[in-house]
């Protein structure tokens, strides 16, 4: 087998964020594509998939492509957080195996039935869950235990989309797609909360700044956070978009803007690889008030979910992947100009599709422009992050 074939598929992280990439790149060009048929540019063809297409693309978007994000992640940050031993290679083939027949099963599930999708959509989250617990368990820390609870979130979200394509409920689909997208908003809100601060304070400290510019957290706001980060996705499963899940919604965007204040993102702003997670999370807090505010009357839903999906989730998958890919292979945390530029554009994708929602003659224009941007993006971080994700480990750079 081939040096990096062997590489790839020996670490969580090679596979996963590669695969996130590679599908965030398909799943935008399928999209895409549907889009410019409704311009009558090109021929309506019939979908391999059985689901009309945006809901396909919601579900890929939360269910495919964050997952692959989050695979990648846990399996690489859980051992540093308990000493335990890295996953092997067998089970880094198992779960990638797994993830990668949901993707198919999704894609032609206009041939298979129902139920047969489901199983094999549904069965990669406990795969991966039950890795990460056997992990946990050896330093079980609420703090990192409440992961589990998240992902639990996220799978009772993905089932919720396929009872009611089973036919087994009625009313599930739309209660699952916003539940599993405020699900990843709350591991974000818990996990960038706890090293937005403390990699901004790292940088400050080597680069000589005084303690009193360090950013601070203050316990007042980061429980109430960790709260309110909980509550919402169980909310949103319990009883969907409703005022209560809009109040929670609301209250954990004000709660997330309110403890940036004072995390030095203006000092953040001299280095790309971390001012893209004070982005991120800026708009998590700023989709997280106007997906709020609109469940309670004010303002575009839908706009709303493409800031959090987009720019929230879309530009936290890439701020963590670039790290983690460079992090963990030995290279400098310096993003590289492509990389950087990458940043910017998935930023400038969300707000050019919250904008254009409130456009008539332009909507499909701005979404079609908008979809640009997201390829554009994960393009560039697979240029930018393809030696690191495929290539040989280096000396540790500074």
């Amino acid at each position: 087998m081939p040096a990096a074939i062997t590489r790839i598929f020996a670490e969580g992280f090679r596979i996963f964020f590669l695969f996130a990439g590679l599908y965030g790149l398909f799943a935008g060009g399928a999209w895409g594509l549907w889009l410019v048929m409704q311009t009558g540019a090109a021929p309506f063809e019939a979908a391999p998939y059985a689901m009309t297409p945006p809901t396909w693309h919601a579900h890929e978007m939360i269910f495919g492509y964050a997952a692959a994000a989050l695979g990648g992640f846990f399996l690489t940050a859980v051992p540093n957080w308990t000493g335990s031993p890295e996953a092997r290679a067998g089970f880094i083939t198992l779960a990638a195996t797994l993830w990668l027949a949901g993707r198919l099963a999704m894609w032609f599930s206009a041939s298979l039935s129902p139920g047969v999708v489901a199983v094999i959509d549904l069965a990669f989250v406990p795969v991966l869950a039950a890795k990460i617990a056997s992990q946990l368990i050896r330093r079980p820390k609420p703090q990192n235990m409440v992961f589990l609870a998240l992902l639990t979130f996220i799978w009772l979200a993905n089932l919720m989309t396929h009872l009611e394509w089973v036919g087994a409920t009625d009313e599930t689909l739309q209660t699952g797609l916003r539940a599993g997208l405020l699900t990843l908003c709350a591991m974000i809100a818990i996990l960038g909360g706890r090293i937005t601060p403390a990699f901004t304070r790292n940088a400050m400290k080597r680069a000589g700044e005084p303690e009193a510019a360090w950013p601070v957290s203050a316990a007042r706001l980061d429980k109430p956070a960790l709260g309110l980060a909980l509550a919402l996705p169980l909310s949103a499963l319990a009883v969907g978009a409703t005022g209560l899940t809009g109040v929670l919604a609301l209250t954990l965007g004000i709660v997330q803007a309110t403890r940036m204040a004072r995390w030095r993102a203006g000092w953040a702003l001299r280095q790309p690889i971390l001012i893209a997670l004070h982005l991120g999370l800026g708009m998590l807090a700023l989709g997280l008030v106007l997906w709020g505010s609109a469940v309670l009357g004010y303002g575009n839903e839908v706009a709303a979910l493409h800031v959090l999906g987009i720019g929230c989730v879309g530009g936290m998958t890439l701020a963590m992947m670039s790290r983690a890919a460079l992090g963990h292979t030995g290279r400098a945390l310096v993003a590289p100009p492509s990389m950087a530029a990458a940043y910017g554009l998935m930023a400038a994708a969300a707000l050019l599709r919250w904008f254009g929602s409130g456009l008539d003659a332009g909507y499909l224009t701005a979404m079609l422009v908008a979809d640009g941007l997201w390829i554009a993006a994960i393009a560039l971080y697979l240029i930018a992050m393809w030696p690191a994700l495929t290539g040989s480990r280096l000396a540790l750079q500074p």
